[in-house]
């Protein structure tokens, strides 16, 4: 029986005359179709090419695109092909990707068994049962072992043929992306093909089969033999007989080779097939081994040699290349093991290399499909395309796993697939997720909606436009530009996964969340707000009136801080009505800047820093500054609107932080009380600068930075003194008169008990003194009553003690010693360490009175060139720091113009000798109706005011 097509039919009958011919009619058409791109090829479809490089690129691109494809190609071992088949026809794959063996492709026969093993159409080329809707050809040339052809249309036919089955239409066509072929096929080919008409075989390949084992010679002239029917056709040299014509040429194998039987034995052993197909000369070493093994003796191979063959190939790692590779090496040795007679134990052979081959095909299909089969996106599409119900299982951390697949993460309502697919793989993962995230979606929307504000919060971002609002970590919102700077707005991100009543419902809960965070934070702002806005307290009365109204709507609109010299005029008409309903609203009246104290804390400080740049659109701006720094350097390019929202004022090169620039304006003010004073470490400290930075910061403040002669610093240092003293004086005063009354209240406690203590022992001595009468009744009265008065007077005194020294000690004590304490001896003391040192003292009375004339010019000269050390004092003037004079020069000493020889103009200045030039006309003689001059408290030595002195008196003595 001969299955086949009609276009060998007249050979046959030729061959075989009584031959039957039985016809089956198709009933599906086989239809052209215009070429299509490798992108829009239809499911279900075989795409045929003629090399494996070729297989290999399109099936990784079909990969991408569709998400798998099945591999055929006839170098793969039959248990791999059917496996990769299956994929096909189970449906994981709607694709396939193959060599013309899905038309003609060879195959061994059964392994199982002990026969020979033939050429044969397989199950695959035969098309049976293939699911292939539509047949599409890379190209129609191939390389038939010698040279590079077309196919031709019957060839053409029988690869297109396997579209289409019983009533289902088949179509076939091109690949458009095959450069010379994406014109498609020509007109003549596809009308052969679609109508089934092809031109008749009019000559068979023939091989001689009746051989001439004689001796060598005469068995290749027998295989060369030509065939003496017409319509025959000696077939083309194969491996086989190229292998023999080389062996007979050795002369070890020629001489082996000697009888029928050993002659037929090498015709055996050449037909042995090279499925490895790599070099012909290893192949022909390889049967060479074979025929010497099998020549000698025992006739069989030696096992050892064949386990050093074998062994190497039982391995499964490595690529497609490498497993593909030791496939065809391997089905060699399965092909050999099959020729029992050659094998002592040839079953042991046959089913250690048959499970070598099974191995490696397994490995084989397992490198196949994971390199061209994602099973993730073929699950998807098939049940997408099914339209069934998607198993989808979503862990805490929000990955997602459809059908057992991870497909992606849910972050918050944003779906994000996973990061390796790309093009149509992503688009299938939004398609999966679209259809299981819709109700989770749903879900989380509600337990948004019902989550407390602490769940939620504000992330500022980089720039600060661009901050989001964060859930559980997770951006679900931006903030944009409100109609106001306090009224900002959220905008849900947009996801194709939240849509209607949830996104509604989400949107919802992130405007209630951010009007309350702003509100919660900025509550002093708000409060203000109100009151500008007119709101009354309980009493039916409004908040804030007048011009304190109008200078609360000007920090409302600078966030809560203003310069204190921007509003100087208007505040000059503030009363105090108003400038209380300024501190009930939590404002501080500065000396420098009107703020509200609690919004300089780190939180509302960034959040108004954040409203005003996402209102004004500020993007290129510097980094928020650290919390707790009293003082940064600003950058010349930021406005300075920056540093004011930041909780900082900028003066000169730096900001300082507004309430640390009150604390420095209060701290100086006190100081200031006593005159000029020089600048301070505790000063500095408060703002952490120094120099030239403290300088500008001060004269911000209206401190200038006078220069002072040595003279008049001293001076200035002596009144600062004698203040420091009678403040000092004043405070001891005081604390003396708490201690005078402490000490009175407990020396009446301890009169009292004195006196008790007193009348005990009182009535003691009399018992003791009637005692003593008996005993000494002969002297005299006297004798014996003096020794008792006297004993009796110590303890009289102590009752007198208490109520003497507690009335004078708090008296006098407290009052003299700030008096007496302020002795010439440390004032003067520092005045004179710097003018003569212990090197300066004489120690020669002669030779000191004879340097002195020259030494003496040479320390004028000296002196007059390098002229008197000035001092730098700060001085409180308010009106030129304002304007920015700079410091005033000084007139180093110089006396005062004189005036008197202009007359006086206007009215005289009261009575005379009735005015208050220093004080209260009255007093003392002598003292023009001044107070009594306090003697000053002591210097320390240590102060810059001991500098200043013992320079002044420098002066004087050289004076």
């Amino acid at each position: 029986m001969f299955l086949g097509s009609e276009t060998i039919a007249s050979l046959i009958r030729r061959f075989v005359p009584d031959v039957e011919f039985s016809t089956r009619p198709r009933f599906s058409e086989l239809i052209y179709t215009d070429p299509k791109k490798l992108s829009r090829l239809h499911r279900r479809t075989a795409l045929v090419t003629f090399s494996a490089h070729n297989v290999y690129g399109y099936a990784e691109m079909l990969r991408r695109q569709k998400g798998g494809v099945a591999v055929v190609m006839g170098s793969l071992s039959p248990r791999t092909r059917n496996k990769q088949v299956e994929l096909y026809q189970n449906g994981d794959v709607d694709y396939l990707v193959a060599t013309d063996a899905i038309g003609m492709g060879l195959n061994i026969g059964d392994p199982d068994t002990n026969e020979p093993l033939g050429v044969a159409t397989d199950a695959i080329g035969m098309g049976l049962n293939m699911d292939i809707d539509h047949v599409c050809f890379a190209g129609t040339a191939k390389f038939d072992g010698r040279r590079m052809r077309e196919l031709t249309p019957s060839e053409v036919a029988q690869i297109a043929g396997r579209a289409g089955r019983h009533m289902n239409n088949g179509t076939f066509g091109c690949l458009a992306d095959s450069g010379a072929y994406s014109a498609g096929l020509d007109d003549a080919m596809v009308y052969a093909v679609e109508n089934h008409q092809f031109a008749p075989l009019t000559v068979l390949q023939w091989r001689n089969t009746t051989l001439d084992y004689s001796h060598a010679s005469a068995l290749i002239r027998s295989l060369d033999a030509v065939p003496g029917r017409k319509g025959l056709s000696r077939t083309l040299e194969n491996i086989d007989l190229a292998a023999l014509r080389q062996m007979v040429e050795m002369a070890d194998i020629r001489a082996l080779a000697a009888g029928p039987a050993s002659l037929k034995r090498l015709w055996e052993v050449c037909q042995i097939p090279d499925f490895r197909r790599t070099s012909d000369d290893e192949h022909i070493r390889i049967l060479s081994e074979i025929y010497r093994q099998t020549s000698a003796d025992n006739g069989v191979l030696d096992p050892d040699w064949l386990n050093s063959q074998i062994s190497p190939l039982d391995r499964t790692d490595g690529d497609v290349d490498t497993l593909s590779s030791r496939i065809a090496h391997i089905r060699t040795w399965t092909y050999i093991s099959h020729r029992a007679i050659w094998f002592d134990d040839a079953k042991y052979w046959q089913e250690l290399t048959r499970d070598i081959e099974d191995r490696l095909s397994d490995a084989l299909h397992e490198s196949l499909t994971h390199r061209f089969v994602d099973r993730r996106m073929s699950v998807l599409m098939r049940e997408l395309r099914l339209k069934g119900s998607l198993m989808a299982n979503i862990d805490t951390d929000g990955s997602i796993y459809v059908e057992g697949h991870f497909i992606g993460t849910l972050e918050g309502f944003q779906f994000k697939e996973d990061a390796s697919a790309f093009g149509e793989d992503s688009k299938i993962l939004r398609a999966a997720a679209d259809k299981v995230l819709s109700e989770e979606i749903k879900n989380k929307a509600e337990e948004l909606a019902q989550a407390e504000d602490g769940e939620l919060s504000l992330i500022l971002g980089d720039p600060l436009t661009r901050s989001t609002i964060n859930w559980r970590g997770v951006a679900i919102a931006r903030v944009e530009k409100g109609p106001t700077a306090l009224a900002p707005k959220a905008i849900v991100n947009p996801t194709p996964v939240l849509q209607g009543d949830s996104q509604a419902l989400v949107q919802a809960r992130v405007d209630r969340w951010l009007a309350n965070h702003v509100g919660e934070i900025l509550a002093p702002l708000f409060a203000m707000q109100e009151a500008v806005n007119g709101a009354k307290d309980g009493a039916g009365k409004e908040i804030i009136t007048g011009m304190a109204r109008g200078i609360a709507f000007q920090m409302l609109e600078k966030l809560g801080t203003i310069p204190r010299r921007m509003i100087a005029r208007d505040f000059r008409d503030v009363d105090r009505e108003g400038r209380f309903q300024m501190k009930q609203l939590g404002i501080w009246l500065g000396s420098a800047s009107l703020y509200i104290p609690s919004l300089l804390k780190p939180a509302p400080a960034q959040l108004r820093l954040f409203l005003w740049a996402l209102f004004n659109d500020m993007d290129q701006l510097p980094d928020v500054p650290v919390a707790g720094l009293c003082t940064i350097p600003i950058d010349p390019k930021a406005p300075r609107t920056f540093y004011e929202m930041s909780g900082y004022r900028v003066v000169g090169k730096n900001a300082v932080r507004l309430d640390m620039l009150e604390r420095l304006a209060n701290a100086a003010r006190e100081v200031s009380l006593k005159g000029p004073f020089p600048a301070d470490p505790d000063l500095m400290s408060l703002v952490g600068t120094s120099g030239d930075d403290f300088t500008e910061i001060m004269a911000y403040l209206g401190y200038v930075h006078k220069e002072y002669a040595p003279d008049e610093a001293a001076k200035i240092a002596e009144a600062r003194a004698a203040k420091q003293a009678a403040e000092d004086q004043e405070t001891a005063a005081k604390q003396a008169g708490e201690d005078q009354e402490t000490a009175a209240k407990q020396a009446a406690e301890d009169q009292e008990a004195a006196a008790k203590q007193a009348a005990e022992d009182q009535e003691a001595a009399a018992k003791q003194a009637a005692e003593n009468q008996d005993v000494a009744a002969k002297e005299t009265v006297t004798e014996e009553t003096q020794p008792t008065e006297k004993t009796a007077e110590p303890d009289q005194k102590p009752t007198e003690i208490p109520t003497e020294i507690p009335t004078e000690t708090p008296q006098e004590t407290p009052v003299e010693a700030p008096q007496e304490a302020p002795v010439e001896a440390p004032v003067e003391a520092p005045a004179e360490v710097p003018v003569e040192t212990p090197q300066e003292l004489p120690t020669n009375p002669v030779d000191t009175a004879a340097a002195t004339p020259a030494d003496a010019k040479q320390e004028e000269k000296a002196e007059e060139k390098a002229g008197p050390e000035k001092i730098f004092l700060f001085s409180h003037q308010p009106y030129q720091a304002t304007q920015n004079r700079g410091p005033r020069k000084s007139f180093q000493g110089k006396p005062k113009p004189k005036t008197t020889g202009a007359p006086h103009r206007g009215k005289p200045q009261g009575k005379p000798g009735a005015g208050k030039p220093n004080g209260k006309s009255h007093g003392k003689p002598g003292m023009a109706g001044r107070k009594p001059q306090r003697k000053a408290a002591p210097i320390d030595p240590h102060s810059p005011f001991a500098a200043l002195a013992g320079l002044k008196d420098q002066l004087k003595t050289k004076k």
